[in-house]
This record gives structure tokens, sequence and C-alpha cells, in this order.
């Protein structure tokens, strides 16, 4: 049975936002704060909300976290659970799982991360997502999964924080090429080439980082990796198509941040995975991208 109503505020009214107010604004009470509110936007005030929030839902990049956890942290309730679905690195080149563990974990507040294929544009259409919750307590887990009971987002637990993490981050860096491949209309059978070899490198890296192996393979992996790659309304796989025609110019998103973060910060020997560092070559220099992937299909066959 699901919990009584409860006080969820968003933080952050871009796609993800509007998607959290289509998913729960039926069932629960639900507050929205924006640094830079929309015009006709109700903003509450953020020193007024947090003390009365149930939950606060970070639908913010990954930058901004530290600052706004550090603000509010001293405000919260001990029953307050602080849930992020940012997928990316801040400037220090922490996950979000790494920021909330300092400022939350330090306060004995619960957080959790709660990733997968989740496109904003489908859950406020009433189709279903799919997702995975890793928890700093197992009861934070039940309670965040009552709290989304009866919505189109079907929850999964998972125990594997790091590897969720690292597998929602990664994603967005291999989905470009996946743009770029469709782009020059290389076919879908180049497609599931590179899907074996992202895949390949994606669990690699990971249980470099202090994950599972298969979680890789999991929603949070697999299945995002899959719809981002590979969905129309994905701003990885535009950035891809618009590398594809030569465009240079203008070119950001959380994977172009994870390629220079994972560089300048030193996280991964990236240069050991050739398809990581093709990405990172064709998104400086996409001039011969299609003579490019296929010389790497054929020095890359397992």
């Amino acid at each position: 049975m699901a919990e009584s109503v409860k006080t969820v505020l968003v933080l952050g009214y871009g796609e993800m936002g509007h998607a959290m107010q289509v998913l729960l604004s039926d069932r629960h009470d639900l507050y929205l704060w924006d640094k830079f509110p929309s015009a006709g936007m109700k903003n509450v005030v953020l020193e007024d909300a947090a003390p009365r929030a149930d939950f606060i839902i970070f639908c913010l990049p990954v930058n901004p976290h530290r600052e706004v956890a550090e603000l509010i942290v001293p405000l919260l309730g001990p029953d307050c659970i602080c849930i992020s679905i940012a997928k990316g690195l801040d400037e220090a080149g922490q996950t979000a799982a790494q920021i909330f563990d300092g400022v939350f974990g330090a306060a004995s507040i619960d957080y959790a991360l709660l990733y997968g294929p989740m496109i904003s544009e489908e859950l406020r259409a009433g189709r279903y997502g799919f997702a995975q919750l890793a928890c700093s307590a197992q009861a934070a887990c039940a309670r965040i999964r009552d709290l989304f009971s009866g919505s189109s987002l079907l929850i999964a637990p998972c125990a594997d924080m790091a590897g969720i993490s690292w597998s929602v981050i990664l994603k967005n860096v291999y989905a470009i090429i996946f743009g770029i491949a469709d782009g020059l209309r290389m076919g879908d059978n180049m497609r599931g080439f590179l899907m074996a070899a992202s895949l390949s490198e994606l669990e690699a890296i990971v249980r470099s980082m202090g994950g599972g192996a298969q979680t890789a393979y999991s929603l949070a992996g697999l299945g995002d990796l899959m719809a981002t790659a590979t969905s129309a309304d994905s701003h990885h796989h535009e950035l891809g198509h618009r590398l594809a025609r030569g465009e240079t110019d203008n070119i950001s998103g959380e994977g172009i941040h994870t390629l220079r973060m994972i560089e300048q910060h030193g996280l991964f020997e990236w240069h050991r995975y050739p398809l990581f560092t093709l990405i990172k070559q064709l998104v400086s220099d996409p001039r011969s991208a299609e003579s490019d992937i296929l010389e790497f299909a054929k020095q890359n066959l397992h």
C-alpha cells in the first residue's frame, strides 16, 4: 500500500522537474524551486520549503548539487530523504553520490540516487519509465518506492551505488558515438557493433571505479544507454548528429563535460579504452568520423 500524502520539494524546474511534477503531483503535496524561475512558475522560498519537506528531489545538474545541499542541510528534518537524478560530474570530478555522502551522510540525512531509462518527454506524456534506486539506508528505499507507487515510474532497488553512478555518467559519453553513426547513416549493423563495444568498455570502467560488473548490464547501464543512444528525444544522440554534420560550435552536455572532467582530474586511465578515446577525438574533430569509426571497428573486433 502506498504511503499517505507526503510533502515533496523539487529543485530545478527543467525537463525532469516537469516530469516529477507529472509523476507525483496528483498524489502528494509538491512544491517547486528554481534559482531562475520561469514566467508564471510558482516558486517557493527554499529556506521556507526545505524544513517542511519529507522528500527533496534534485532535478539539477551535478555542478550546483554541493552548493544547494550545503545550504539546505542545516534546515532539514531528521526523516527527510534527498534524491538525485543527476547523471554527471561536478567541476571537482565528483559524482552526485560522492557529494551527497560528504554533505548529507555527515549530517545523518538519508540520500538516494534514481537512475535508468527515464526520458522526460515520455514521462510527461504518461508513458512508463524505469529506474534503479540506490540508497544510503534500506528504509529510505522502501519509502521512496512508496512515494512513486501508482505512478508510471517503475523502480527496482539496487545495492551498487558506485556502479549505477558510473554507468549513467558514462552512457552519456557512449551515446554520442551512436548519434554520429546514425547521422552518417552507417546502419543498424554498425549500431549493434557499437552497442557491444560500448558495453564492454562500460563494464570494465565501472569495475575499475568500484562498481559491480553486472551493473553495466542493468537499467542504469544497458537500459539507459539503449534509450539515450537511440531516442530522437535524447540530447546526446542529437549532439552526435550535429558532430556528424561537422558542427563543433557550442557543443555541450553532460557527456561532453564528463570527458573534460575525467581527463582534467585523471579519474581513470581513459586512453586504455579505445572507443572512449575515439569519442573524445571526434568531439574535437569529427571531419573524418566515418572512416575513423570504420577503422575502429576493423581494429577492435573481439
